[in-house]
């Protein structure tokens, strides 16, 4: 584990400006504790330099969390926000009125007295200092956009800088997109004029790209259909169809033909030209009868023969609902690629821009990506764009639902933005319509200082979101988290999914579905009576119309606003996420999923170990040196899984009980016994590390305050095992007496206290549900 040391006045400082600003990722309740200055501390992921190879090799030996891969880098890429200048959301450009039939939306009604510019979709350098800039079809649709006139915007930008700028974005000349030649072969909006200006009802223009010859190619999403324009906006040749792809709003779709490509699915990503020859078009979305929803593919287009060449890519989105947002070319075999969610604001997930090699796939034949760049955590010291609503702090995020623009400039810094979908964007400030944004970061390169002591986010960051959400595990990586965890259970399906138990009434919605109400039932569970709804008796399918909800609402209340958002993600879902991320320190982000009663699954024939063995074999995580550790409860299991994977295993030991598996099998030893000096070598014999109850390591005493640490920690390192203690939360409830700060339980108390104290007693790794406390502690 690798952190740059922050002094504290520097973390009191960056916290009190964050407040002063309200920006910035950390929640209300962070914000409101006495340890959220923790805040402050949290470092952007450090990704991949853009056209550079990082290796992230662990090196010899297995990783757990107390043993790091590559404790001697001392530097990490730190996306840093150099430049920023904006568009008024309300700017309008010359021409007649547009939006007549736009959906209202944050105080806002067309028609409006001229051209509304509803963000961008699309950028080109011009090279000298400008920008060509594109926005989509205007409303949304084809039928409230027919007023809105499709052009090509120069837009010269002076830029808000450490150094100063006034961070305005101005819009010049503009091309009119046009077709006099009739090249259009279906009935346009102005179809009986000279001019055939096009409209928002004719294409949804999306991407853009530059040929040598300054002529431009843009990408739709009507068809989708390829463009190619002159260097004046006039159309040069008929729209090239994509042989195979129909979106409904397909002007040649026949009737009762059934569409292949969603709507607004088509080619919102343009990259090329390699060689000034090849475009690769990227579908925004899957295939409709793609059996794989997470299916993106990359087409090739030559140029010279107006052909699709018939080669094509598969990328691998993060999730179903991610989309593709745009692309740009960086090589002659690599593409930047915008993968994007379709929440704002604080909700956000996904604003990445990862990096692809055409030469280079996984074992299922996707292409691997690398991070470059995550928009939610843009590292902004000088404190640029600050007071301009959420995620205008430090770090610095884009949190806008349409992360549409990445260009590589010329000297090796990115460009990205975003479309506002105006009216209806509101991301940075509610009730208030986006701006339209330009941003340039710079990757650089730092040094970090190694840690002692990882950080394991428990459930994700689960005192901020919804546990076990790829919103918790996202935000928990941005917090500095070194390992995510997810706790494991089966669908009826035998599909793995990340839930903290198998029954789901209290961590999703299920309870409010009528047509799953036949399902609620009453099981015996590891002895104990259980009533409610199960994941093995779901398909995957259905779980998959649930979302989640917090757990334990009262005492996060915070964490309520995102009921209902997410849904309940695949082991395999959660293995991407952490391969595709880097943690603050340059590290791969770790996973430590939990199998949850193992024993219970066997006798409903649906056994955890083979299905998760095969989920990490696919996700390339099947090795020694993967940063995967293996969790259980239960011994029989690990003691299976041991022979099954190389990765390694970690026992848990309750603070009381036994194993479930040692109790159904009548063995009286329990888990005190196992944390014996003899017990812990006979654990040591098929695992690498023991994850304690913190009781176990320090107990507390009568009047709930902590006691004196056992001699565990040193008996555990002494057969050979590391030590990783759990759970670590900042509310009262769980904290010691003298840490607490009042009689509130869900009032925050000292949570870095309790950490330092167990790291004095030796413990490798902490689990907690606040990782931004834990790495701002142990850092």
């Amino acid at each position: 584990m690798r952190r740059s040391v922050v002094p504290p006045l520097a973390l009191a400082l960056a916290l009190a400006l964050a407040l002063a600003l309200g920006a910035g990722t950390a929640t209300s309740a962070a914000a409101s504790s006495p340890v959220a200055a923790s805040v402050a501390a949290v470092r952007a992921p450090a990704p991949a330099d853009v056209g550079t190879d990082v290796g992230t090799d662990a090196g010899p030996g297995a990783r757990t969390p107390g043993h790091g891969p590559g404790r001697d880098r001392r530097t990490a890429v730190v996306p840093t926000l150099v430049a920023r200048a904006t568009l008024p959301a309300d700017f309008l450009a010359d021409g007649p009125p547009s939006g007549a039939l736009a959906t209202p939306a944050n105080g806002r009604q067309g028609p409006f007295a001229g051209q509304v510019v509803p963000g961008f979709s699309g950028v080109v350098d011009a090279g000298d200092g400008t920008f060509w800039a594109l926005p989509d079809n205007g409303f949304g649709t084809k039928a409230n956009s027919a007023d809105f006139l499709l052009r090509l915007y120069r837009v010269t930008a002076d830029w808000q800088t450490a150094a100063g700028g006034s961070g305005e974005l101005r819009v010049g000349e503009h091309l009119a997109l046009r077709d006099p030649d009739g090249h259009v072969g279906f009935p346009i909006t102005h179809e009986g004029t000279p001019e055939r200006l096009l409209t928002g009802a004719d294409f949804d223009v999306e991407s853009v790209v530059r040929a040598p010859d300054g002529s431009f190619w843009i990408g739709e999403e009507f068809g989708p259909f390829l463009l190619h324009v002159d260097a004046t906006g006039r159309l040069l040749a008929p729209p090239v169809p994509l042989p195979g792809a129909t979106s409904p709003q397909n002007p040649y779709l026949a009737p009762g033909e059934q569409p292949t490509v969603r709507p607004s699915a088509g080619f919102e990503a343009l990259g090329g030209l390699r060689d000034g020859r090849y475009l690769y078009p990227v579908l925004e979305n899957a295939y409709t009868a793609d059996p794989d929803q997470r299916r993106r593919v990359v087409h090739e287009f030559d140029t010279r023969r107006n052909a699709y060449t018939g080669r094509t890519w598969d990328y691998r989105a993060d999730r179903d609902g991610d989309l593709v947002g745009d692309a740009f070319w960086v090589g002659r075999h690599e593409m930047l690629l915008v993968e994007r969610d379709n929440w704002d604001g604080a909700a956000a997930v996904v604003k990445r821009v990862y990096r692809v090699d055409l030469r280079r796939t996984d074992r299922e034949g996707f292409l691997e990506k690398e991070l470059v760049l995550d928009a939610l955590a843009i590292a902004n010291p000088h404190g640029i764009g600050a007071g301009d609503g959420y995620g205008t702090g430090d770090p610095f995020a884009l949190p806008v639902q349409s992360f549409e623009t990445v260009v590589r400039l010329a000297d090796g810094r990115l460009l990205i933005g975003n479309d506002n979908n105006y009216p209806g964007n509101a991301a940075r400030v509610p009730g208030t319509p986006d701006d339209t944004e330009l941003a340039v970061v710079e990757l650089r390169r730092e040094r970090v200082t190694p840690g002692d002591v990882d950080v394991i986010a428990h459930r994700g960051a689960s005192g901020y979101r919804p546990e076990h959400t790829l919103a918790a595990y996202a935000l928990a990586i941005r917090q500095c988290a070194d390992w995510i965890e997810p706790d494991v259970v089966s669908t009826k399906d035998g599909v793995l999914v990340a839930r903290h138990e198998n029954e789901i009434s209290g961590t999703t919605d299920v309870a409010t579905r009528p047509e799953l109400a036949d399902r609620r039932t009453t099981k015996t569970v590891d002895g104990q009576e259980v009533t409610g709804w199960f994941t093995e008796d779901l398909t995957l399918a259905e779980l998959r119309t649930l979302r989640a909800r917090e757990r334990i609402p009262a005492l996060r209340p915070g964490n309520v606003a995102f009921d209902g958002l997410y849904e309940v993600p695949t082991l395999a879902e959660v293995l991407d996420l952490a391969r595709h991320s880097v943690t603050c320190d340059g590290a791969p982000v770790g996973v430590y999923p939990e199998t949850k009663h193992p024993s219970y699954f066997d006798s409903v024939g649906l056994s955890l170990e083979e299905p998760l063995v095969a989920a990490l074999r696919a996700a390339g995580l099947d090795d020694r040196r993967a940063p995967v550790v293996i969790q259980s409860f239960e011994t029989g299991n690990l003691r299976e899984l041991d022979r099954l994977t190389r990765v390694p295993l970690a026992q848990l030991v309750n603070c009381t009980g036994a194993p479930w598996d040692l109790v159904a099998a009548g063995d009286p030893r329990t888990y005190a016994d196992l944390v014996t000096r003899p017990g812990l070598r006979d654990v040591a014999r098929y695992a690498d590390a023991v994850g304690l109850c913190k009781d176990v390591v320090i107990p507390r005493e009568a009047d709930a305050t902590l006691g004196s640490p056992t001699r565990v920690v040193r008996d555990a390192h002494r057969a050979g095992l590391e030590v990783h203690a759990w759970t670590f939360r900042a509310e009262n409830q769980f904290l010691p007496a003298e840490l607490r700060s009042g009689a509130d339980p869900a009032a925050h108390g000292d949570l870095p206290a309790e950490i330092r104290t167990f790291v004095d007693a030796g413990v490798d790794a902490v689990f907690a549900d606040h990782p931004d406390v834990a790495v701002a502690t142990v850092g």
